[in-house]
């Protein structure tokens, strides 16, 4: 496997002869593909190649007609994966090749382990996105924070935030957050550290169907999970055994009293999600990806 790193109209070709891959696999919004003729001319140069193109659009559902289905659009790859299951269909009848594929987590990355440096007792590993949530006061991440982190600040249960914009989610919480609980950026490889070094994590979900990526990252890390009781996360985990999940402000509050009072029951849950969480590694995400477009005759 190769990863391209940032690439231009020149790099493409490039890769493409010097590492003669079998696949070529894009995925989500960034710095590679954020523009439309970025988009144009990956489509083009990887056309060109005949080596099979699939898109992971990771920004389902939020930004499917804003991001997702304009870069397919531009970029025609032959085969589609989508975050949102109830996608599938909507690319299909507009003639897209498309099927469901969800996040999971690498154990290289995401793995037990434990660091003095990063333990509290309730933390929160996330970027705060207050310009979305302002734009999209229904998006179910608002009613996720405010579920699980406003009745926290409002009892002052201390609450230590790594990510950005954490300092500009007054407005949208209607509680400030106080300065000295908020840590900023975190790299991604660090995270891992925080989450088995808490007592407990707090993992906002941003769909009711649909789990975030951190949802796997935080049970492969062998961390404790209080986050939203949506159907998504009800489908994949068991309340009390794998995690817990909270419906109320009321109940976050009970929750996180309790299992801050019982920190051998966080362990025994803990341990628990971890093994249940091994079957979403990205290895078998990798396999599912091989045998449904082999059944779809991509590869051969």
């Amino acid at each position: 496997m190769l990863v391209s790193g940032r690439i231009s109209e020149f790099t493409i070709p490039d890769l493409i002869s010097r590492f003669q891959p079998d696949l070529i696999f894009s995925e989500g919004w960034g710095e590679e593909n954020d523009a439309a003729w970025k988009q144009e001319f990956i489509g083009k140069q990887v056309k060109e190649s005949g080596i099979p193109h699939i898109y992971w659009a990771v920004e389902d559902p939020h930004f499917t007609l804003d991001f997702s289905l304009p870069l397919i659009v531009r970029m025609k790859p032959d085969f589609v994966f989508t975050l949102s299951e109830p996608l599938i269909n909507f690319y299909k009848k507009l003639g897209i090749r498309a099927a469901h594929l969800d996040f999971g987590f690498e154990p290289s990355i995401h793995h037990p382990s434990s660091d003095s440096e990063y333990s509290c007792s309730v933390a929160v590993v996330a970027n705060a996105y207050p310009h979305v949530l302002k734009q999209s006061p229904n998006h179910y991440r608002n009613i996720s924070l405010q579920t699980l982190i406003k009745p926290l600040l409002k009892e002052n249960i201390r609450v230590d935030f790594w990510g950005q914009d954490w300092d500009k989610m007054g407005d949208v919480l209607g509680v400030d957050i106080p300065k000295n609980w908020i840590h900023g950026y975190l790299p991604y490889r660090e995270a891992y550290k925080i989450y088995n070094s808490s007592q407990i994590i707090i993992g906002p979900q941003n769909y009711k169907s649909q789990v975030t990526q951190r949802t796997y990252e935080i049970l492969g890390s062998g961390g404790f999970l209080l986050t939203s009781d949506t159907p998504g996360v009800r489908d994949l985990f068991q309340h009390g055994e794998d995690l817990v999940v909270s419906a109320s402000e009321e109940q976050t509050i009970e929750l996180v009293r309790y299992y801050l009072d019982h920190p051998e029951e966080c362990k025994k849950i803990s341990k628990q999600g971890h093994q249940t969480v091994s079957k979403h590694s990205y290895q078998n995400r990798a396999k599912q990806v091989i045998q449904i477009i082999l059944d779809e005759g991509i590869l051969k």
